[in-house]
């Protein structure tokens, strides 16, 4: 009685989560007449109309080379100071390490609306408004405690053997650290990658915020800002959306087990 509980239960959570996805993935095949229609048309004709319509007329592909590029910089910066910040204070001798790592969790409890102002003004005075680092900078920022958790939580489940063999052998400590220590950590990169890529792939009030020009705007806000003449194009809403969604739900189907165990790392000794 309780398992089945347990799955009606689970079933509901599930169904509700991804109901508004399947709602506009069915969006995106109508035609203009099914998206209108009262009542509501349930089996699309499969057109692929709207995704057309994204691409040239709503430059969707623009959106979706400045969100990877944004994405994939951040990804590539939050990973390599979280390797480094992660092994240093899983492994060295440093000073209040405590300190250091529960200030990382207060700052990523942080609303984004307080530091909005603050991260705003820095932007305008470095003249970074507008740009790929303007935005790519609040990002590493904002990431780096959960990459520095994930990997902190990795290196301290590697035997200290590795790393004294690794000495004896004359490695310094960033030779350990790349040639020993990473690969065997690859489970928990994959997890900072994954989980840093999502972050900065899906945020959208920094990018709104930093990117007021069309040129650099970033796949969420350029979906946002998507306008038609007396009404709002939601067959091209439904397409964009549905573009930007699919590629991070396969990441997370394929890499699912990976994530786990990166993000319950250091949980069971």
């Amino acid at each position: 009685m309780n398992r089945v509980l347990f799955y009606i239960i689970t079933f509901t959570f599930v169904t509700l989560s991804i109901l508004p996805f399947l709602w506009f993935v069915d969006t995106s095949l109508k035609s203009p007449l099914e998206i209108t229609a009262i009542p509501p048309v349930l089996i699309p004709s499969g057109t692929l109309s709207s995704y057309s319509s994204a691409v040239k007329e709503y430059n969707l592909l623009h959106f979706i080379r400045n969100s990877f590029i944004v994405a994939s910089s951040t990804t590539a910066v939050t990973l390599l100071i979280s390797i480094i910040a992660g092994y240093s204070l899983s492994r060295l001798r440093i000073k209040y390490k405590g300190i250091i790592m529960g200030s990382l969790l207060i700052v990523s409890m942080f609303p984004q609306i307080s530091i909005a102002g603050p991260v705003w003004k820095i932007m305008l005075h470095l003249g970074w408004l507008n740009s790929y680092q303007g935005l790519i900078l609040p990002y590493v920022t904002l990431t780096l405690p959960l990459g520095v958790w994930v990997m902190a939580s990795f290196f301290r489940e590697l035997p200290r053997e590795l790393e004294e063999a690794s000495r004896v052998d004359g490695c310094s400590h960033i030779q350990t650290l790349f040639k020993i220590m990473v690969p065997l950590a690859a489970p928990g990169v994959f997890t900072a990658a994954i989980l840093v890529f999502i972050y900065a792939w899906n945020e959208f009030f920094f990018a709104l915020l930093v990117m007021t020009q069309q040129t650099f705007q970033t796949l969420p806000v350029g979906i946002a800002l998507f306008q038609g003449q007396y009404t709002l194009p939601w067959g091209e809403i439904a397409a964009a959306s549905t573009v930007a969604t699919v590629p991070l739900v396969v990441i997370v189907f394929i890499f699912q087990k990976k994530i786990v165990r990166g993000l319950s790392a250091g949980a069971v000794k």
